[in-house]
């Protein structure tokens, strides 16, 4: 049987006498696109790099893989979060890849090439390559070499201060604000699956409400109830907003998007968005009610590093 291997998998070597583990290894290089041998391993034993033809008394363990799939599978997709617990379907994203993107801006920010980043991360550059450009999960040893090498924390590379509130990370040295392309807003509107619509309330007031959303022929449309605090958008024109902030990086970008809101009357529209719904509303309840909004106009802005 021939042998095929991801990167970030274990080699393990089997005693010739007992069957058990004998020596383990990390795969951090692969020679052909297949996934067969030979492999750069890092053993874990000695931490030490080696070529390896692997001989009938070894195995691999896939990490994160089912044996038998390409190492260039497409990667899993997941459902983003949803009034506080919003309402609507929430569009499907691919939030993958963010430990590698902060890799790769860290690199760069410090204007280190890939081979010499591997280098002295005792690598090889093509598993540091498919870290930055993969949805990769590599050990806690492999973050402890890359943050060292970079000069910065584990903690930084996997996204630290995540948990804070945002926007108390420290701002970049040089900032640079850049307007986005209605293009670009619209890639960005489909990478999201929560936003918050401003309105007037019926009492008056102007309120801000979180709701999970799809785009759908260049319309935003949300799933709400007919007595709830979004269905007062219904017949007016409305501000909706989506952002992303990453604390590590202290960079961010926002989208707003400005149109009148209406009800979804069409029964054949209605069912087709009900059908394309990836959850039922966060909020629970009857919320059967759909709401269109079509942009008349659709800004945002990016913040980045001056340098970039």
């Amino acid at each position: 049987m021939i042998m095929h291997a991801h990167l970030g998998d274990q080699l393990v070597i089997d005693s010739p006498t007992t069957g058990a583990a004998r020596r383990d290894g990390e795969i951090i290089g692969l020679h052909h696109p297949d996934g067969t041998p030979p492999y750069d391993v890092r053993w874990s034993d000695t931490d030490e790099v080696t070529l390896v033809f692997p001989g009938p008394d070894a195995h691999i363990r896939h990490h994160g893989h089912e044996p038998g799939t390409t190492h260039d599978a497409s990667p899993p997709r997941t459902a983003g979060p949803q009034d506080g617990a919003p309402d609507g379907p929430p569009a499907m994203t691919a939030r993958l890849g963010d430990l590698g993107r902060r890799i790769a801006a860290e690199r760069r920010r410090q204007r280190l090439s890939r081979e010499e980043t591997a280098r002295r991360a005792r690598m090889s550059p093509e598993y540091l390559a498919y870290v930055e450009e993969r949805p990769a999960d590599p050990s806690v040893a492999t973050l402890i070499r890359l943050a060292d090498a970079l000069g910065t924390t584990v903690g930084s590379l996997r996204g630290g201060g995540g948990d804070l509130p945002p926007g108390q990370g420290h701002a970049l040295l040089h900032p640079r604000l850049r307007d986005l392309t209605p293009a670009e807003c619209r890639t960005l509107l489909f990478t999201h699956g929560v936003g918050r619509i401003a309105i007037t309330a019926s009492d008056g007031r102007p309120a801000v409400v979180p709701v999970n959303y799809e785009v759908v022929d260049e319309a935003i449309v949300f799933r709400t109830a007919p007595d709830s605090v979004p269905a007062a958008s219904v017949g007016t024109e409305v501000a909706f907003e989506v952002d992303h902030v990453d604390e590590a990086l202290s960079q961010g970008w926002s989208v707003l998007a400005v149109g009148p809101a209406s009800v979804v009357t069409d029964p054949g529209a209605m069912r087709t968005l009900t059908r394309r719904a990836h959850t039922t509303p966060w909020a629970g309840g009857e919320r059967e009610m759909w709401v269109s909004i079509r942009p008349v106009t659709l800004t945002g802005r990016r913040i980045i590093a001056a340098d970039r």
